[in-house]
């Protein structure tokens, strides 16, 4: 397989990746694989079905990441997702927040290999397009290798042929989700060794990945990269990993922000709040001159009254004020 044909995603994360958030990071390349923020099974059976799973065409390819534990909750939601015209149906078995927990769903769920695969049947006889896993290495109490092989072998019997991996294990009990991705080591040999176990399962790696030399490495040894908290941080990374592997012209920050401004103007004219379209930009210049500047301006000014576009504008012209200029 060569590079080009590797899978390259961003993590489904709560609070940010929403449709505006997605539309934006669509704008970096064709060939990403976006994931929805975690839905739960309660949430679409019981609350708002479609503002949940409301997309824009731009976003595919794209996956809707499910958490729940009912076998046939899940298969119902995985139905609706596919009618939808989701291209993937991810199940979330790596989460190790409180409330999670208390769900009966996320990480907690390694623990019982067994549900899980009862779990991933019932969705995929429901659909046809791709069912995935994420998970984690492991959780505190099950953290040997013997465990994991015991967890992946009953999901393969099950016939689970994808697989996304967070490089860490999960400590459920005593750190939050933010110290769940800090404090565990990161080990990728481990993931790296996945791949030769089971060759002709994809693994993607999760975990860590910061920039494209990075991503090239783990590509030699695995399927695919999913970029988690850094695609928010410095979206423009998704650019130049996609120029990088499919050698397409790497656009600049400026026509990227130029592509994003009418999506921005139809949501405006619709009543969304520009914070909630601003915030997913912070990040675009960042590690340049002026992207302090850039973000400050448009922290301060995106929630007052009568804030609009030529907000974004401003913080613009600050950028190249500051030097990095508008080819960047």
């Amino acid at each position: 397989m060569h590079l080009n044909e590797k899978i390259i995603s961003v993590a489904p994360m709560m609070d940010w990746t929403d449709r505006h958030d997605r539309f934006f990071l669509r704008l970096m390349g064709p060939h990403i694989r976006l994931y929805t923020e975690m839905v739960t099974t309660a949430a679409l059976l019981h609350g708002r079905r479609e503002a949940l799973l409301r997309y824009d065409p731009s976003e595919h390819p794209l996956a809707l990441q499910l958490g729940g534990s009912d076998p046939a909750d899940l298969a119902l939601c995985a139905r609706m997702a596919e009618d939808l015209g989701y291209d993937e149906i991810n199940l979330n078995v790596g989460c190790p927040s409180d409330r999670v927990q208390q769900g009966r769903f996320g990480a907690c769920l390694m623990a019982e290999p067994e549900r899980v695969a009862d779990c991933f049947s019932a969705m995929q006889s429901a659909v046809t397009c791709t069912v995935s896993i994420k998970h984690r290495l492991g959780i505190n109490g099950r953290d040997r290798m013997e465990d994991l092989h015991h967890f992946m072998d009953t999901q393969w019997a099950a016939g689970c042929r994808h697989f996304i991996v967070h490089a860490r294990i999960a400590i459920l009990e005593g750190l939050s989700p933010k110290e769940n991705r800090e404090i565990p080591p990161l080990r990728y040999a481990d993931v790296h060794g996945l791949k030769l176990r089971y060759p002709a399962a994809s693994i993607v790696l999760n975990g860590g990945v910061r920039h494209t030399d990075e991503v090239v490495m783990h590509l030699q040894h695995v399927d695919g990269v999913m970029i988690g908290r850094e695609a928010y941080h410095n979206p423009y990374l998704l650019a130049q990993i996609e120029a990088r592997l499919w050698k397409t012209p790497l656009p600049t920050r400026a026509e990227i922000l130029s592509r994003y401004l009418p999506f921005m103007a139809d949501e405006l004219a619709m009543g969304t709040p520009l914070t909630q379209m601003t915030r997913h930009i912070l990040g675009l210049y960042q590690g340049l001159p002026g992207a302090r500047r850039w973000r400050q301006i448009l922290s301060d000014g995106a929630h007052r009254s009568g804030a609009g576009l030529e907000l974004i504008e401003q913080a613009r012209r600050a950028v190249e004020d500051r030097g990095s200029g508008a080819a960047l």
